[in-house]
């Protein structure tokens, strides 16, 4: 499905490489207060307006605000990202503004800014990593252990794995039900609580202004439908960006988290006006490979190192493939479906 390919010096095992990368691309990870600046501005301004003028033309007919919709959800998407930079350091120089920003998009997003960043920091402390919690991340099961199983948790597994719910019911209960609480945090400390709640208490404002404004079933119509077409992009782009058929998984005693990086995270090639909406998020596996790396800087790396373009490259249509692929086979090294299971 993808074309892998060798990255590694004729003079390093491939492992060994892996672990050089992180030193190598450590030149692209210093971020640009204008340059930032600049990518919210180009990034909320439009969004903002797409906004406004849904809101202010539902009067004329419903389909206004679908039709914008569409748009405001591709940069509610890249607001995500710029979140996302701030999550790792790697937007502003500074912490300070990395989180104020962050905390701030996350009202938009309705994602707690600092639980998620914990969070997402154990997904990439992990990734790729069979014998830890998939806390932060996408549950994938090895064959043995999904056989090894009772009944009803194989058809638990199956259910989560279904496109429905991977695709339509998750992102919507990831986003207005999971993340109203500090999942998995909850008996860690106030901060977390104060995360979620805050968020909360912020949007409830937001949303209170925008109702007064445009009306609530008009604010929330425009806004819901917005979320929630972001919020499947989303999970789309995560899934492909580790769910992809020559992808890597291992156990404890042979996972190394460079190597995990390298190639259990895909280059996801996308057409430029979905790569630029993105903000560049499909080179998965340099941002793993080094996440304090600004997402606009993240190209300059590809331009540099070539041959990192031929390591788990993906296209748009492949990725359409990936949908089936739901458990590990450690004998073949590679994600396969449930209909390879039966026929094995």
């Amino acid at each position: 499905m993808n074309r892998p390919g060798d990255v590694a010096p004729p003079s390093l095992r491939p492992d060994e490489a892996a672990q050089a990368w992180p030193r190598t691309l450590a030149v692209y990870r210093t971020p640009s207060t204008r340059r930032g600046l600049w990518e919210l501005v180009v990034t909320a301004g439009p969004l903002a307006l797409l906004w406004g003028l849904a809101w202010t033309t539902l009067e004329r007919g419903w389909w206004w605000g679908l039709l914008l919709a569409v748009p405001a959800a591709g940069f509610l998407v890249r607001l995500f990202m710029i979140q996302h930079d701030c999550g790792h350091g790697a937007f502003f120089p500074r912490r300070a503004a990395n989180d104020w920003v962050g905390r701030a998009i996350g009202v938009l997003t309705l994602t707690p800014y600092d639980c998620w960043r914990r969070q997402h920091a154990s997904h990439h402390a992990g990734s790729g990593n069979l014998d830890r919690d998939a806390f932060g991340g996408i549950e994938t099961l090895a064959v043995a252990d999904y056989l090894a199983m009772s009944w009803p948790r194989r058809l638990r597994y199956r259910l989560f794995r279904h496109p429905l719910v991977q695709f339509g019911l998750g992102p919507a209960y990831l986003f207005l039900l999971q993340q109203r609480v500090p999942f998995g945090f909850m008996r860690k400390g106030w901060r977390s609580w104060i995360s979620a709640m805050g968020t909360n208490l912020a949007f409830a404002a937001f949303a209170a202004a925008g109702a007064a404004l445009f009306g609530t079933a008009a604010f929330l119509g425009v806004y819901l439908l917005t979320l929630m077409l972001a919020a499947t992009a989303g999970v789309w782009l995560f899934y492909v960006q580790h769910q992809f058929e020559r992808t890597f998984w291992a156990r404890d005693g042979e996972w190394v988290l460079q190597e995990a990086a390298l190639k259990g995270s895909s280059y996801y090639e996308l057409p430029t006006p979905l790569r630029w909406l993105t903000a560049n998020i499909g080179v998965h596996h340099v941002h793993h490979l080094n996440s304090r790396i600004p997402f606009y800087r993240l190209y300059d790396v590809l331009k540099d190192h070539p041959e990192l373009t031929r390591q788990g490259r993906l296209t748009l249509r492949e990725s359409l493939g990936c949908v089936r692929l739901a458990l590990w086979d450690e004998a073949s090294g590679r994600l396969v479906s449930f209909r390879d299971l039966r026929r094995a």
